[in-house]
């Protein structure tokens, strides 16, 4: 699963435009990497894949994925081919501080948040104009926020993006 992850060095993101760094969702992976390999070793090739998306450097996981291939390429050899197809989708992944990554690296926030737009235009149908469809969305967001559970480190998440893309950065009033 790819996501779209904002990008510092054009400007403005804007949505649809070449503007844009796209990024594979980590858990996604590590998940597909699994089903390559049999139960009982499940929790080994799971630590040494961790050591791939934890690393300071897209250099540094690259070693580490090499060394993961040594390792468990004889065995596994789809888990490394994998990651080596999925790698231009990866390396985005490490521009950003560690703060940011654990908050970015799997899609489950934005799939949820996505699921109960999704879910409040269905029930709708159609609308009589653009703003009434802002509308309705902003208070399914507003809805969804006061029951979901906060992503973990998402204020020092919010901290780094201020700092990262205070061109864009506005902070919310009230």
């Amino acid at each position: 699963m790819v996501h779209t992850v904002l990008s510092s060095q054009n400007g403005p993101a804007a949505p649809y435009t070449e503007n844009r760094t796209l990024s594979t969702c980590i858990v996604h992976l590590v998940r597909h990497s699994l089903n390559f390999c049999s139960w009982k070793d499940r929790k080994a090739v799971a630590a040494k894949l961790r050591e791939v998306y934890v690393a300071e450097t897209a250099e540094a996981a690259w070693d580490a994925l090499e060394a993961f291939d040594a390792d468990w390429g004889r065995q596994y050899p789809s888990i490394a081919q994998a990651w080596r197809r999925a790698w231009q989708e990866v390396i985005p992944f490490f521009a950003f501080s560690p703060e940011i990554r654990r908050v970015i690296y799997t899609t489950n926030a934005i799939e949820s948040l996505n699921r109960i737009i999704r879910k409040a235009i269905k029930t709708r149908g159609s609308f009589p104009s653009e703003d009434a469809a802002e509308k309705l969305i902003y208070l399914a967001i507003r809805g969804h926020e006061k029951t979901a559970r906060t992503v973990r480190g998402w204020l020092t998440a919010v901290n780094q993006f201020a700092i990262m893309f205070e061109d864009r950065f506005k902070p919310i009033q009230g």
